[in-house]
């Protein structure tokens, strides 16, 4: 089963966060710092189980873009450079929980 697309994607570059809306009762604001901190990419994750790196000095990173990729996710394109890793819906969402248990606990 496809995972449920977002019904809307929007980049609020002064802001800096990506607002992502699956359904009228799940949205979610994302940090441009926190996207790009945990990128998807294997530059980030690694190849397998326990090779993720920590990213730091990215505070004052921004989003330049937002590309789709076929019906299952975007690339977002990092003013540092980076643009490799795909945000699948299941991500985006998976980030948005992330985001709210760490708003919650009161490291935002």
């Amino acid at each position: 089963m496809a995972a449920t697309p977002p019904t809307e994607i929007r980049l609020r570059k002064s802001a800096r966060v990506l607002q992502v809306r699956f359904d009228a009762a799940t949205e979610y604001t994302l940090p441009f710092e926190f996207l790009r901190v945990n990128s998807p990419s294997a530059e980030v994750q690694g190849h397998g189980p326990g090779q993720q790196i920590v990213v730091t000095g990215k505070q004052d990173v921004r989003v330049t873009a937002v590309e789709p990729v076929g019906m299952y996710a975007v690339r977002l394109v990092f003013d540092d450079g980076h643009d490799s890793g795909l945000y699948t819906w299941d991500y985006l969402r998976e980030l948005g929980q992330r985001w709210a248990v760490e708003q919650r606990k009161g490291r935002a």
